[in-house]
């Protein structure tokens, strides 16, 4: 299974901001300590705010910011909530035109990658924001930040 980008750009923007717990980002502070389009990363942040994954304040010291403390954000739950399709394969065909697969009536693939991706999301389920939030490994990535707390 690969995520979309819409889901890569939502897991690092809440890497982001769950390294600046005091401090609050815009979309071209992450945008550019990513080197990703501050286009796409609108769409995201627009996203996680639906989600309540993250608040966005307006007007003068405004910015955004985690909408819930890092323990609080469980990965799986926010993969269920940015990826809009994870179908593995397509047996109704629902994408290729209405064509549903001539082994759909008897094959068992369906169930099996059901099985997949639900054990994929099971260990996503297990993984908070904070457990991602290593210290070391942020500083590394942001050396402006100066040391990072978790």
């Amino acid at each position: 299974m690969r995520l979309t980008l819409h889901t890569d750009y939502a897991l690092r923007t809440l890497l982001y901001l769950g390294a600046r717990p005091d401090t609050r980002a815009s979309i071209r502070d992450i945008a550019e300590a990513y080197k990703i389009s501050e286009n796409h990363l609108v769409k995201v942040v627009h996203r996680l705010g639906q989600g309540e994954f993250i608040k966005t304040i307006r007007g003068r010291g405004g910015g955004l910011i985690l909408g819930h403390p890092p323990a609080e954000i469980i990965i799986g739950s926010v993969v269920r909530f940015t990826e809009e399709d994870m179908m593995l394969v397509d047996c109704d065909g629902v994408s290729s035109g209405g064509r549903a697969c001539l082994l759909a009536p008897d094959c068992r693939l369906r169930g099996v990658l059901g099985e997949a991706l639900n054990a994929f999301l099971s260990v996503l389920d297990h993984y908070t924001l904070a457990d991602l939030l290593r210290p070391a490994d942020l500083t590394r990535l942001f050396p402006e930040l100066g040391p990072v707390r978790s």
